[in-house]
């Protein structure tokens, strides 16, 4: 297995709640409410169950942080309400599980491109403080800001005359291609 340099990584719990549906077509409605940081193996662990709620201890999934998405993360620190993103899977195969969970992410971007594909369920989750102090720290030790580089401007021509431009065997009026000629040429 291969190990990213300077990449650090925590288990993450995932907690989904299970609800009565809203509509006649959703029996149930499933939906990522909390993580657990440093916690052991699960595979859908009743937590707690009342009123018809069921909270589970889905699985646990570990969040790795890498330098390169260190931009990322620091995008969502300065949001107003800092998060996880667990993506997850619509499995099918059983109605007491249908979602499997694939990964957790601290970074939007990554989230993004989950959310783009259309295969996935992505849900974003408060993060908590201990975690949050934790993605903090590793973003202060790694994250280097990019100067801007005002871009220089290309000193060549565009207002010259190009002449000959078309295919010369087409007579000039009918011929679209071929650069207008000025008034002084026309009228000679």
């Amino acid at each position: 297995m291969f190990v990213y340099p300077q990449s650090e990584s925590i288990p993450v719990g995932i907690v989904i709640r299970k609800s009565p549906g809203v509509t006649r077509w959703a029996k149930w409605a499933w939906q990522a409410i909390g993580v657990l940081p440093g916690a052991g193996p699960a595979d859908w662990k009743m937590l707690r169950h009342e009123e018809g709620v069921t909270k589970y201890h889905a699985a646990t999934r570990d969040l790795t942080l890498y330098v390169s998405d260190a931009e990322a993360y620091v995008h969502e620190l300065g949001t107003r309400q800092p998060s996880v993103y667990v993506v997850m899977r619509r499995d099918g195969v059983t109605a007491d599980t249908p979602l499997n969970v694939v990964l957790i992410t601290a970074s939007p971007y990554e989230a993004q491109d989950y959310e783009d594909s259309g295969e996935e369920v992505v849900e974003k989750v408060p993060m908590p403080v201990g975690m949050l102090a934790w993605v903090r720290d590793f973003v202060e030790r790694h994250y280097e800001e990019e100067a801007f580089v005002k871009r220089r401007r290309n000193k060549n021509r565009v207002d010259g005359k190009e002449d000959g431009i078309g295919d010369p065997r087409i007579a000039q009026p009918s011929d679209v291609y071929r650069a207008p000629t000025g008034k002084k040429e026309a009228a000679q």
